[in-house]
């Protein structure tokens, strides 16, 4: 089977495709015959290794998977003689970030993972989106424990995540400004945004508004510059680690003495949460934002897309 395969950390030229064996699913696994990926934040993140932290999680030294992709949309071809719950032939999607594998022809995914079927009527592309920017956004507002009513402001609300945030906001019923460039107001006021702020006309941060929570759903401001525009109780909560890995040592501090604070929480997933996203992409109350489609052998110029922020909404990766 062709895949996309990385041995080394680096730039986007590190990954090639190669053809490899395929996969056999365990007891407890599927076989995916894979139709479509993407390349997101979490993938780059783990080809740079850019943050060492996150070698942790991938390997000290070299990568300890090869084939990225943790979104992926496809049709079961096999199933492990344990398997109850999927058969051959369903059509399914999912994300799976500790072993990834959606950069591939095939891949095998234990059942009880973040896997389910996909809605009637879905494209293979539609689905393969559901869940990257989304549970990232999703995990992010539960931590912020936002009620109805709160005032919310999202900054960068053209991203996978942070478009994925308005949505899920509104769906909370929660009050939403909305930061973004000028090409970009008319989507993200589709996507439900109450207040819109065009950053090249102004910086958000200069304004008497006070919220109850900022999402910097782009890693690009501080928690000393919103801070001013935070409640009371206000919470911060960024997708980067910030200057000097400063998002760290705040989310332990600034908790222990109450008032305004910053959160930086782990993001995971569960199957639970996969269904989630199904049924509010099913109510139509979430619908991704694709920014552009790439085949599989062109793999390289959708990470350089990517990381160089040519992107608004997501990137889709055309396997078979």
């Amino acid at each position: 089977m062709k895949a996309a395969i990385f041995t080394k950390y680096g730039p986007p030229a590190v990954v090639q495709i190669k053809e490899i064996n395929k996969p056999g699913p365990k007891a407890n696994e599927v076989l995916i015959k894979v139709h479509a990926s993407t390349v997101n934040r979490t993938d780059c993140g783990f080809r740079s290794a850019e943050y060492f932290v996150s070698r942790f999680f991938t390997g000290l030294f070299k990568p300890r998977f090869q084939i990225l992709g943790n979104e992926f949309a496809g049709e079961i071809e096999e199933i492990g003689s344990a398997v109850t719950t999927f058969k051959k032939g369903d059509k399914v999607f999912g994300f799976m970030d500790d072993a990834c594998g959606g950069h591939a022809e095939y891949m095998t995914i234990a059942e009880h993972k973040g896997l389910t079927t996909m809605a009637e009527g879905m494209s293979f592309e539609d689905a393969t989106l559901l869940t990257e920017g989304s549970h990232y956004a999703l995990c992010n507002i539960r931590a912020a424990k936002v009620q109805p009513g709160q005032k919310v402001l999202v900054n960068g609300g053209t991203g996978a995540i942070g478009s994925a945030a308005i949505q899920i906001l509104k769906y909370f019923d929660a009050h939403v400004t909305a930061v973004c460039a000028t090409p970009h107001l008319e989507l993200v006021k589709s996507l439900g945004a109450d207040k819109l702020i065009d950053y090249t006309q102004k910086d958000f941060t200069q304004t008497d508004e006070k919220y109850d929570f900022i999402f910097d759903a782009v890693g690009k401001s501080s928690f000393g510059k919103c801070k001013p525009l935070l409640n009371k109780n206000g919470i911060y909560i960024s997708t980067e680690l910030g200057k000097n890995g400063e998002n760290i040592w705040l989310a332990l501090f600034t908790p222990i003495f109450g008032g305004k604070k910053l959160l930086f929480p782990l993001p995971a997933i569960t199957k639970a949460d996969v269904v989630f996203l199904k049924q509010l992409a099913e109510a139509g109350k979430f619908k991704p934002v694709i920014d552009r489609t790439y085949d599989l052998a062109h793999i390289v110029d959708a990470y350089s897309c990517v990381e160089k922020g040519m992107n608004t909404g997501n990137v889709v990766i055309k396997v078979s």
